[in-house]
């Protein structure tokens, strides 16, 4: 059974980094594509930053120049680097998978349970 896992978030102060990682794991065939979403207290989910395939990313406007996502192919382990953080990057960052299990016959979609990142003044 596929399992998606965040993990490394932490509080922090304004101006501080963390790295967040996805791993993911079970009778995994192939990963398309993998996205960090994030959600707010009172706000709804939204996305971060992908890393597709091919290796193609992409952030939200509000975040590029800060975040960095990657990833590791051999340990089906994404990650995202932020920098620079700032308040209102506080949140809960959720994982989001697009990938094909040897369970399914067809690409699925697959969430961790969030990891909890929260920046101070």
């Amino acid at each position: 059974q596929v399992q998606l896992v965040e993990s490394g978030g932490d509080s922090v102060q304004a101006g501080g980094s963390l790295r967040l990682s996805c791993a993911a794991s079970g009778s995994i065939v192939s990963i398309s594509s993998t996205d960090w979403y994030r959600q707010a207290p009172g706000r709804r989910r939204e996305l971060v930053a992908s890393i597709r395939s091919g290796g193609n990313t992409n952030y939200a406007q509000s975040v590029k120049g800060r975040f960095t996502i990657s990833r590791d192919n051999a340990k089906n382990t994404v990650y995202l680097q932020m920098d620079s953080l700032k308040p209102k990057d506080t949140g809960i960052y959720y994982c989001n998978a697009i990938l094909r299990s040897n369970d399914y016959p067809t690409l699925r979609s697959f969430w961790g349970q969030g990891t909890q990142v929260t920046v101070s003044s």
